[in-house]
């Protein structure tokens, strides 16, 4: 089932602890823009499926990495598209992100995801470091 718009970005507000939807927003789209450059195939398509359009546009956007960053390249390339985040702001925005994306696709695709990522990634797609 397709997240909503409004439903996805409560998610993440209230997982990432952000006082807007604009902070939301912000997170959820250079997040699923790094995310979606890494994935391919059947994966990808059905999480696209799963998330609102806006969302599923970034994420089938047709960027593809030239090779898959380890999760902290992944953390540190969020910071660098997210006016002042640091590193550890960067951790707590993917997590945010990437566990809303994990509820959409639902256990079977998130483990279909993962297996085309480099080892790790697990940990970002279950919420946050404070959490753990």
């Amino acid at each position: 089932m397709t997240l909503r718009w409004e439903a996805f970005l409560d998610r993440v507000q209230e997982r990432g602890e952000y006082e807007t939807h604009e902070e939301a927003e912000r997170a959820a789209r250079v997040v699923l823009a790094l995310l979606g450059a890494h994935l391919v195939g059947g994966e990808r398509a059905e999480l696209a499926a799963r998330l609102p359009e806006t969302m599923a546009l970034i994420l089938l956007n047709p960027l593809q990495a030239v090779e898959p960053l380890s999760p902290e390249r992944f953390v540190r390339a969020t910071a660098a598209w997210i006016e002042g985040a640091g590193e550890q702001t960067a951790r707590w925005d993917v997590g945010a992100v990437l566990s809303v994306a994990a509820d959409a696709a639902g256990e079977d695709l998130t483990r279909r995801i993962l297996l085309q990522l480099p080892p790790g990634y697990d940990v970002l797609f279950g919420g946050h470091p404070k959490s753990t």
